[in-house]
């Protein structure tokens, strides 16, 4: 994992703020609402916290699991595909899809999202037992479980995770898409506006998706040559 690798992870997290705010905007405002003004910081550190932790743990469980079958495993079909070539092609059809979603083009990750919410069913009754939330030991656990609503950004940037074949690889993708995602929850104010204002502009998003869009691209003409020879 180089920087300029993790970038589009970054450039994902941090301009898809808005998704993030409609997805875990309810949380933060409860966040605000139910703590002293002096001690809203640390309660929305603790729970940032949490939720990337979550990322990240994640990150580095699907990276193990991509190395483990891109070593063969235990499975004859790992043993006789081109797995990690195969991992490497999902991986960046997803940032692909990433890239529309930020041309405003979300298609494509609607159906991940759709697919978490079986799991997230049964992770959501867990959250109440850190309700009303009065301190940062109730918002670190309770930004864990939040980690796992179903996104189609997270899913997206796990596929890479899977796709890079190591447990450090996996989290620092998950790591650098977290910290991408950090600002727009974080900002408060008038700040969270001019974020959002500056995340939402058309050319920023043009150029971003732009970008994402054209490495995810590079990354599909090198596995699908890869596939070919």
């Amino acid at each position: 994992m180089t920087p300029a690798s993790l970038l589009p992870f970054v450039l994902v997290g941090f301009l898809g703020g808005p998704h993030c705010v409609g997805m875990c905007g309810g949380i933060v405002a409860a966040l605000a609402a139910g703590s002293a003004p002096g001690r809203r910081g640390g309660l929305h550190l603790a729970y940032n916290l949490g939720r990337i932790s979550a990322y990240v743990a994640a990150g580095a469980l699907l990276g193990a699991l991509g190395g483990w079958l891109g070593a063969g495993g235990q499975s004859a079909i790992a043993a006789q595909w081109p797995v990690r070539t195969v991992l490497f092609l999902l991986a960046n059809l997803l940032l692909v899809g990433m890239g529309l979603y930020l041309l405003g083009l979300p298609q494509l990750l609607l159906p991940l999202e759709r697919g978490g919410q079986r799991l997230w069913r049964r992770i959501q009754p867990l959250t109440r037992h850190f309700l009303p939330v009065r301190s940062p030991l109730q918002a670190l656990p309770l930004g864990f479980l939040w980690g796992f609503l179903p996104c189609g950004l997270v899913y997206s940037a796990l596929a890479s995770a899977l796709a890079s074949g190591s447990a450090a690889g996996g989290a620092a993708i998950l790591l650098a898409f977290g910290l991408g995602t950090l600002p727009n929850l974080l900002a408060i104010g008038l700040l969270a506006v001019r974020l959002k204002e500056w995340a939402r502009h058309p050319v920023v998003r043009r150029v971003a998706g732009s970008l994402v869009l054209a490495y995810g691209a590079w990354g599909l003409f090198a596995a699908v040559r890869l596939l070919a020879g």
